[in-house]
């Protein structure tokens, strides 16, 4: 059963569920936390290895941050 499928699902398991999804599209297109922040800065988005790390660690972020890591990450599809 996925995450989608449960009865009553928690906000912390949205959360992982996008900490997931970000983490994925990274290792799918191989690039670290200091080459997110380099493509961030790209489409203007400043942020730094050690804030990026902790924020996506503990799943804590908005919906623009992730839809923003994964823009400047090449991502234009997603699957749940």
């Amino acid at each position: 059963m996925s995450i989608l499928e449960g009865d009553m699902v928690e906000r912390t398991d949205w959360e992982e569920m996008a900490k997931g999804l970000l983490r994925g599209e990274m290792a799918r297109k191989a690039v670290t936390y200091a080459q997110l922040v380099e493509k961030l800065a790209a489409i203007g988005i400043e942020d730094n290895e050690r804030n990026l790390r902790n924020k996506v660690s503990r799943g804590k972020f908005t919906a623009g941050f992730l839809l923003q890591c994964l823009s400047a990450l090449g991502c234009d599809t997603l699957r749940l």
